[in-house]
């Protein structure tokens, strides 16, 4: 596969979407459940449009995993640019660390590959993918890339070892966590159970989060986005900073996807875990 030439692999990746969309039909019903909550006023085409150009994209994920497991880093960063990297350096060179905020959006395992493009040493929480396939694929590449992989199962003293060790910390923030382990906030408009890790880290260390998204420009070709670091306040307006920040770090998440909504994983039940009293949050 990754000696296809370009437009075939775009095509062959594409197609592997297609098939997906209409085969796995239970998560092509969740996406599309997550498009109409996150989406009212898009038209209902337009939705599913938006749907299958999601699977699509996994397909072309797939290939471009493929491919850079064949060759080496080095020819997989030439197609990667970055767009504010002076964001991250300030705050490292501030705080000797950082905590990194991401999510499933673009092709995501590729920041294992970009993080040599910042010169810090990288640290990933991790948990297996929902599909076997593509989590098999990712692991390789992860492994391949030299970055340093927890476990999310007891991943609290491994990440602080890291932090401590001036090493970045990447958190994928964007699923749904459990009544235990979350907090309701606000995502695209509607309460969603949400890790509270990332805050309670950043807080109780004072190490800076910093959110890092990659957007697929071309197959093979990727431009990643450094923000500016979240500001971090302990005494929060409504008494809870832990809530705050974790609301400060998905509307960021909300916002990248809103510029790319096609390359985010729609078919993951975000939503799943529901508060005790149903209610939408006004946005």
């Amino acid at each position: 596969m990754a000696r296809l030439p370009r437009g075939w692999a775009a095509w062959l990746g594409r197609r592997l979407g297609d098939l997906a969309f209409v085969v796995v039909a239970p998560r092509r019903r969740v996406a599309l459940s997550n498009l109409e909550r996150a989406l009212p006023g898009v038209a209902a085409a337009e939705r599913r449009r938006i749907c299958r150009a999601s699977f699509q994209h996994l397909g072309l994920m797939f290939v471009e995993l493929c491919t850079a497991l064949s060759r080496p880093l080095e020819r997989t960063l030439e197609g990667i640019t970055v767009d504010g990297l002076h964001h991250l350096r300030n705050a490292v060179e501030t705080h000797g660390r950082a905590l990194v905020l991401t999510a499933h959006l673009g092709n995501w395992e590729l920041l294992a590959v970009a993080h040599r493009l910042s010169g810090f040493p990288l640290s990933v929480v991790v948990r297996p993918l929902d599909a076997p396939w593509l989590d098999a694929v990712a692991d390789r590449l992860r492994r391949k890339t030299g970055i340093e992989l927890i476990d999310k199962r007891g991943a609290l003293r491994p990440v602080l070892g890291a932090l401590q060790r001036g090493r970045l910390v990447g958190i994928l923030m964007d699923q749904n966590a459990g009544r235990r382990e979350g907090i309701f906030v606000s995502f695209f408009g509607w309460p969603a159970s949400t890790s509270r890790s990332i805050a309670v880290l950043a807080l109780r260390t004072g190490t800076p989060v910093v959110p890092i998204f990659i957007y697929r420009q071309d197959l093979g070709r990727h431009r990643m986005v450094i923000h500016p670091a979240l500001p971090v306040d302990t005494k929060a307006d409504d008494g809870d900073p832990v809530a705050e920040l974790t609301q400060r770090c998905t509307t960021s998440i909300e916002d990248a996807i809103g510029a790319a909504p096609e390359q985010w994983l729609w078919l993951h039940n975000r939503w799943r875990t529901r508060p005790p009293a149903e209610s939408r949050i006004a946005p």
